[in-house]
Formats: structure tokens, C-alpha cells, sequence
């Protein structure tokens, strides 16, 4: 059976789980542990990805990030690939590091943000890497400890969180620690590992159930949240991948979107590849960069190589070429 596709979105909320293959060690020692939370901090910082929750474990790691300005796989590529090699090279194996892809759940963030936040941070606990809340708070291997004001993370959102729970930082960090203490009680979570509101509510039985009821429920691994986020989510995944096929149907290309782009903004195709700051070609490097991106379905990887700029750039044009499309009501293909 084909895997899915991964499903991401601006601003959308994933729940990333990380396993060491056939359950083995990925962090062996605290140099691995800063090693990985060194590659998230470049990472995050550099491409403006929110880090509201993260957890280590010795076999397996837990992250919830909101998309930036680069897509959620492109990060996740580039992290687990950079340290899968100096795990390698420093440990002088061979092979692959992590079982299969990674989970990424897409989560509805009112529903389900705080939730995971406090299932994230607990797992040391629940995993019995600490004996209770107290040395929870002061766990350097998990985002806990930085919400607590105890270990200093500039790279962490710290303040989106507590801002979940109060406007002033002092009474917002003990309700949120209130939270968490409430939360060890219910143990292992399996309705926050994805499957909409399909696990949460008791499995398919409960489901065929309230079919019969004429209730209808949608659902799908890859998201979590009620059945109207789930179904906003899977058609607008499915209406970018419609989208895609059209254009390269359509005999669209890298060469002829540059060819668009020139026609667009009276501008020689030439004009648009030439690097430099020039305002006019950034602009059309914005526009090529959104429309090969968003509406082409190339990856960022394939743009940078293209342009000779790095990947962070071209998400950074995507973001201006989306804004100026926007403005100008420019569409890849002509409007009859």
C-alpha cells in the first residue's frame, strides 16, 4: 500500500515523532542530546518555525512546531539527515538511524495545542527518565524546563505558551505547571497520536456506530482535530495536488514559469535568473520562486539549485511572490 503524502500548510501545527530504528538508541550520550537540539535551534531560528514542545528520549523524540517560513519536511530532512551522518561518523556505523519516516500529525490548534504541549513535556516522566514534577522542572532534555524559567532556550516559544494559560508570566507558569501535574494521571494518550476524532472517540466500531445515526465523521492519520478541520485540511491538500498536476499537464515546467514570470513583469527571461538587487528582478525572483513553489509543486531543494540561493531564501521570496500575486491578482496561467 502507497504511503501518504505529507500535509503541510502556513501556520499549520505538526506533532513530529522521531524513532530510532528497530527501537534503538539515537541519543547515546548528553553530546548527542546538544548535538540535535543544536541542528533544531539553527533550524527554527533560521526559517521562523515556531518550537512550542520537545522531548528526548533515549530511543525517540517528540517535537510540535508551527510551519515557518520553510515547509515542515524540508526542516525535518535537514535535521534528521545532518545528524544521522555525525551519528554515523562519530560512532563509526553504517545504515539508517531512524525507523522509516517520521510521524508528522497536523494538528487544529485550539483543540489540541495545549494538550500536546503537556503529553510532550511529560514523557520523561511517563518514561520514568525522572521520578517526579520536581525533577521534571529542572530536566534539561525536554522544552518543560525552559517554560519554568530554569534552563534559558531563545529558540523555544516560550511566551505563546504561557500566554495559553495567563497574561502574567509568574501566575501563567504555575497554572501551566497546575496543568501538567493534572495530565500524569491520564497516562499514555493514544487519542493525541492522530486519526482525528476516530481514536479519541473509541475506534471504528464507535464510528460505523453514528454513520448509522446519520453522524458523520471524517478522519485520517496524518491529522488531529474535529471532523470539519480534518476535512478543511484533506481538500485543500488535495485541491494544491489537483492543482499541480493541471499545470504539469498543462506542459508547465521550471523554464516556462520563468517564460511567465518575464511576460508578467515585462522583463527578459534572463532578467528574471540574474542574480543581484536589483528591485525588479527580486521581485521576479519572488514571483518565480512563489509560483514554482506553491503552484508547480517544486521543492525548495529544487528552486535553490536553480537560482544558486540558499533554500531559506527561496522560502523567504515564496512569501513575497505569494504577497505580490496577491496584490497585482497575477495568476500563473493567463486569465481568459
Amino acid at each position: 500500500m502507497p504511503r501518504k503524502a505529507r500535509i503541510d500548510a502556513a501556520g499549520a501545527f505538526h506533532h513530529i515523532i522521531i524513532r530510532g530504528i528497530e527501537s534503538r538508541k539515537i541519543f547515546r550520550d548528553n553530546a548527542d542530546r546538544h548535538n540535535f537540539l543544536n541542528r533544531i535551534a539553527t533550524l527554527v531560528s533560521l526559517s521562523q518555525t515556531r518550537c512550542f514542545a520537545w522531548a528526548l528520549l533515549p530511543n525517540h523524540a517528540h517535537v510540535l512546531l508551527q510551519t515557518g517560513l520553510m515547509p515542515i519536511p524540508t526542516l525535518m530532512r535537514r535535521l534528521l539527515t545532518g545528524y544521522a551522518v555525525s551519528f554515523n561518523l562519530k560512532y563509526r556505523r553504517h545504515g539508517h538511524l531512524f525507523q522509516n519516516r517520521y510521524k508528522s500529525i497536523l494538528c487544529q490548534e485550539d483543540l489540541y495545542l495545549k494538550e500536546l504541549v503537556r503529553y510532550i513535556h511529560l514523557n520523561p516522566l511517563r518514561a520514568r527518565l525522572v521520578l517526579d514534577m520536581k525533577q521534571l522542572d529542572t530536566y534539561t532534555w525536554s522544552g518543560h524546563s525552559a517554560i519554568m524559567g530554569r534552563v534559558k532556550r531563545d529558540w523555544q516559544a516560550i511566551e505563546y505558551v504561557l500566554n495559553l494559560f495567563g497574561n502574567r508570566k509568574s501566575k501563567a507558569r504555575a497554572k501551566y505547571r497546575a496543568f501538567l501535574e493534572k495530565g500524569v494521571a491520564l497516562g499514555k494518550r493514544p487519542d493525541l497520536i492522530g486519526g482525528g476524532l476516530i481514536r479519541s472517540m473509541g475506534g471504528w466500531d464507535e464510528v460505523k456506530r453514528l454513520r448509522t445515526e446519520n453522524v458523520r465523521i471524517k478522519g485520517d492519520e496524518r491529522v488531529l482535530g474535529d471532523s470539519d478541520f480534518v476535512e478543511q485540511i484533506l481538500s485543500a491538500a488535495q485541491e494544491r495536488l489537483d492543482r499541480h498536476y493541471a499545470y504539469k499537464s498543462q506542459g508547465y515546467d521550471f523554464d516556462k514559469v520563468v517564460q511567465r514570470v518575464a511576460e508578467t513583469m515585462t522583463l527578459e527571461p534572463s532578467e528574471v535568473l540574474r542574480r543581484g538587487k536589483e528591485p525588479k528582478t527580486v521581485l521576479a525572483r519572488s514571483l518565480l520562486c512563489y509560483w514554482a513553489n506553491r503552484e508547480l509543486g517544486m521543492t525548495t531543494v529544487e528552486i535553490s539549485r536553480r537560482l544558486k540561493i540558499s533554500q531559506p531564501a527561496v522560502s523567504k521570496a515564496s512569501l513575497r511572490g505569494e504577497k505580490l500575486a496577491a496584490e497585482n491578482d497575477w495568476a500563473i496561467v493567463i486569465k481568459s
